[in-house]
């Protein structure tokens, strides 16, 4: 480099701040995990599982309101990619507003240049909880919970596509169609959402 007249850039100054995981977004939650209606509030995190292959990654995003999957995402990388797939899922299939909220934690992926602007391409509210704490995303944790024992926590699984294919299953065809919540009176959630749309389509006739 000294022959060639070259010199290379300096690394950052002692003190500086590194913004890795650092918030982009205020709580907006504060833990009232309480909507009156869909696409109110939306949650989003990643879980991991193993194989013989190596690890599997999801990222959901799940509407409070009905505790309905509108988003996900699967890959064997854990990257920003994972997390816009699952959003820009939930914003293609979703009716959203300036006061819809996505809240998530502060990992890497979600405190990324590319989610922010995914954020704002479908006009949502970005919302991120305390550093390490599970009880800031608590339902979203329980979805993972109950995945985990229903499916993940079942078996070994071999490979990649064994572990992605059954995971897109238990959200698509079990969980959101067929799973009952005791706090939606024991509906699924496409039967709980159901019944809103017909109550609001009632009330305005």
């Amino acid at each position: 480099m000294r022959e060639l007249g070259i010199q290379g850039l300096p690394g950052p100054k002692k003190g500086t701040r590194n913004l890795v995981n650092v918030a982009t977004h205020d709580d907006l939650v504060q833990r009232h995990f309480n909507v009156e209606r869909v696409n109110a509030l939306w949650l989003t995190d990643i879980t991991e599982h193993p194989t013989r292959e190596g690890k599997v990654y999801c990222c959901a995003v799940l509407d409070l309101f009905s505790r309905k999957v509108v988003g996900w995402a699967i890959d064997r990388r854990c990257e920003s990619d994972l997390v816009n797939d699952a959003l820009s899922m939930a914003g293609r299939s979703r009716m959203t507003s300036g006061e819809t909220v996505i809240h998530s934690d502060h990992g890497r992926q979600f405190t990324s240049w590319a989610f922010s602007e995914n954020i704002r391409r479908y006009g949502l509210l970005g919302s991120m909880g305390t550093v390490g704490d599970c009880y800031d995303n608590a339902p979203m944790e329980s979805f993972w919970g109950s995945m985990q024992i229903e499916l993940l926590n079942r078996q070994r699984w071999i490979t990649i596509v064994e572990l992605s294919v059954a995971m897109a299953d238990y959200i698509e065809n079990f969980y959101n169609r067929e799973r009952r919540h005791s706090s939606l009176n024991y509906l699924t959630p496409n039967e709980f959402e159901d019944l809103h749309l017909t109550q609001n389509q009632t009330q305005l006739s």
